[in-house]
């Protein structure tokens, strides 16, 4: 399964905006959380799950997100393509990762908020898999 964006979109009037995603299927998700980075130049990678999935939308500002298909979990190749994928909050996108992805994090804007959904409840299966910021490089 290849990750995708699920699109949403927005309707203003006079009242104010009201942010929608009418086609994303939350039936799976377990939990969730938000990420705020303390700046722009922190990013988060890489960081994955090879049966936990996950979808990613931005709440408040943008975010570069890059994944990448692990080949091998032990010891992955170098140089694995990345797909990258720029979500802002003026709609309500959702980016579907799904198992066997590690991801990149990087707000573009200060204050930017990314709200992250998981099929699976924190500490219900041992899922965590990291590398070293420039492992991919």
């Amino acid at each position: 399964m290849l990750p995708e964006i699920q699109k949403g979109a927005s309707h203003t009037d006079l009242r104010g905006t009201l942010f929608f995603n009418n086609d994303f299927d939350a039936s799976k998700i377990k939990r969730m959380f938000v990420i705020e980075n303390k700046t722009t130049t922190i990013v988060r990678a890489w960081q994955g799950h090879k049966i936990e999935q996950r979808w990613v939308s931005a709440l408040k500002g943008s975010f570069k997100i890059q994944l990448i298909a692990i080949d091998d979990w032990v010891l992955p190749s170098k140089g694995i393509e990345k797909n990258n994928f720029i979500l802002h909050s003026n709609q309500l996108d959702v980016l579907h990762i799904p198992a066997g992805y590690v991801s990149s994090i990087q707000s573009l804007e200060e204050e930017s908020k990314l709200l992250v959904m998981a099929d699976y409840f924190l500490g219900e299966i041992e899922d965590e898999y990291r590398y070293a910021i420039d492992y991919f490089e």
